[in-house]
């Protein structure tokens, strides 16, 4: 079969896009773990939700496990930067481990919002995507129940014993227009319903939305990069449908399928706060060699967040380290 592609095809990146800080940090605390310790290094569930990411740092000697039991005494173990229940906190931390918790500092935040609403005697419910590694750490921080929603209509199932003591949190990556609805959906029922100080919905995530939004007004196609099992990756392809553009959610190059760009005249790319900006270049080239010759960075928010490494990463640490080993 013969595919005719458009020749001049543009290229428009979105601004922002990639890493955002608590995956640079994340990844930064396996990388300086195992050049402090060594190899092996034990992490429960992937640090981030990135295949090439997680096969990388497999390949540098980090082992990925589903549950604590699978680390041996005398280890060093990373917490993912999703979090983990307080329960999976405490029995790793009765262990002989070392252990570094690589739990993004704005998910942490919402773990403190839920104790501290827990104290108050609060019924929380959580807006996020049940099952997903965030929403399951946040839910196992308190010992009581917590309803998880994701739709409008789960509002109005909810059995409530005092409707004008509930407050509700969110997941960090969802989409904020979904949240939006879902919030006042929780105001129709609940008008007292209690809310965080400062919206959870990350920054980072915010930020790409934004972008993604204003990227599919001005290309007839958008590419997302990242896994799927990323749920800020999957938002960001529904927020650039929703806006009315076809997208496509892709890991990397190989997965691009040419007949997408039958008659496309501009192509928008941005991809997940776990993607690396490596797998965005190897999609640029590969588009140019199905007719793109001319690239463009949207103008969009500068980000320069940098969140620090926790106590025995830090360089002195990686300095004694590398004394030790002479």
């Amino acid at each position: 079969m013969i595919c005719f592609y458009r020749k001049n095809m543009k290229i428009l990146l979105a601004q922002p896009r990639g890493f955002c800080a608590g995956v640079d940090r994340a990844i930064a605390i396996v990388e300086r773990a195992l050049a402090v310790h060594g190899v092996p290094i034990y992490v429960r569930h992937e640090i981030v939700h990135n295949k090439h990411v997680v096969n990388s740092l497999r390949e540098k000697g980090s082992i990925f496990v589903n549950e604590i039991d699978e680390v041996p005494d005398g280890s060093v173990l990373v917490f993912s930067a999703h979090g983990v229940p307080k329960a999976v906190e405490e029995k790793a931390r009765a262990r002989d481990l070392t252990i570094y918790d690589a739990t993004c500092p704005l998910v942490t935040k919402v773990h403190m919002e839920v104790i501290k609403m827990h104290k108050q005697g609060y019924r929380i419910i959580m807006i996020g995507h049940a099952g997903h590694p965030e929403v399951e750490g946040t839910v196992g921080q308190v010992d009581s129940e917590i309803n998880v929603i994701e739709k409008p209509a789960q509002v109005w199932d909810l059995e409530v014993e005092n409707p004008e003591k509930v407050a509700y949190v969110s997941q960090t990556t969802i989409s904020y227009d979904d949240a939006k609805g879902l919030i006042q959906e929780l105001k129709k029922r609940f008008p007292l319903v209690a809310e965080p100080k400062k919206a959870d919905i990350c920054y980072a995530t915010q930020n790409r939305q934004d972008a993604v939004k204003e990227l599919a007004r001005r290309v007839d196609l958008v590419l997302v990069v990242g896994s799927k099992s990323s749920s800020n990756s999957n938002r960001l392809r529904e927020v650039a449908e929703g806006a009315g553009t076809k997208a496509y959610l892709l890991d990397d190059a190989g997965e691009i399928n040419p007949d997408w760009f039958k008659g496309i005249e501009r192509v928008g790319i941005t991809a997940g706060a776990s993607a690396p900006e490596i797998l965005v270049d190897e999609i640029v080239e590969k588009l140019k060699t199905l007719g793109a010759d001319e690239v463009e960075t949207m103008a969009g928010q500068q980000e320069d967040v940098k969140f620090p490494l926790p106590k025995g990463l830090w360089k002195k640490d990686l300095e004694n380290a590398r004394d030790n080993q002479k």
